[in-house]
């Protein structure tokens, strides 16, 4: 039988000679599992984050809705659709963050269900107003179907709500079409949305590290318009191999204990 010393001689073995990368063997032989998350924004850091991710063999699953770009006709119009077609070659996961954004503020009494709703992006951005519970998952699903256009793949029956905000009423609503919702724990909070004038990158990675636990689902984005000085280039990839050093490994939200037999439920 292979000991543990045994098997370190091997995995050096196997990188020396150029048949596996550091990330892989990483991977492979960790003791302790992250699920790490990435939700849409204004997509200036996506390539950085293609990168890092691609570097360091991590995976992960991308939340998507069709956000305000600086670049482009929107998180997921045409113009990135080479870019999404690339992380779904690499083995990512995808599922909705609603299409346009939609921020839950309130139930409403009475049947049908009913609640109060805002737009961050799309024809009714800003504006609040009362919607169904149809016309919610109209919205994870038309989230859900671009990406599968994008990427060739059938995404996750899971979603997540804008800002994780959320009641039990929606959480029933949205699992009664398909999907089951997704927060973070939170030490996964990563906190590139927050001001960077009282937040910064190096507190923010150092907390992380520190926090961070086993089973964990992590939370940041493809880029926040409000951070003055972006998360994504200082913290991402010395937060990944910081957390590497520590016995982590990632995985896609498809093996979470949690949802994996909602997925085998919902995609017989």
């Amino acid at each position: 039988m292979w000991r543990g010393a045994d098997n370190l001689r091997f995995a050096i073995f196997l990188i020396a000679i150029g048949l596996v990368s550091t990330g892989a063997i990483a991977q492979k032989s960790c003791e302790r599992t992250l699920y790490l998350t990435l939700d849409t924004g204004h997509m200036e850091v996506a390539p950085l984050i293609a990168e890092v991710l691609k570097r360091q063999d991590v995976k992960v699953t991308f939340f998507g809705a069709n956000e305000r770009t600086k670049t482009g006709d929107g998180s997921l119009g045409r113009d990135w659709a080479p870019w999404w077609k690339a992380r779904a070659a690499e083995g990512h996961a995808f599922a909705s963050h609603t299409w346009d954004h939609v921020y839950w503020r309130a139930d409403l009494p009475g049947e049908p269900l009913r609640f109060r709703m805002r737009p961050s992006a799309g024809p009714q951005e800003g504006q609040e107003s009362v919607w169904t519970a149809a016309q919610y998952c109209a919205q994870i699903n038309q989230a859900s179907q671009r990406l599968q256009e994008l990427t060739g793949q059938k995404p996750l029956p899971l979603f997540r709500a804008p800002g994780g905000k959320t009641s039990p009423q929606l959480l029933a609503a949205a699992k009664a079409c398909g999907y089951a919702h997704v927060g973070w724990a939170p030490a996964g909070f990563l906190g590139d949305e927050l001001p960077s004038e009282r937040f910064s990158n190096d507190a923010l990675l150092t907390k992380a590290l520190r926090t961070i636990r086993s089973g964990d689902i992590l939370m940041a984005h493809l880029g926040i318009w409000s951070r003055k000085d972006p998360w994504a280039p200082a913290v991402l990839e010395p937060l990944i191999t910081g957390l590497k050093a520590r016995g982590f490994c990632f995985h896609t939200l498809r093996e979470h204990p949690a949802y994996s037999g909602w997925i085998a439920a919902q995609n017989p």
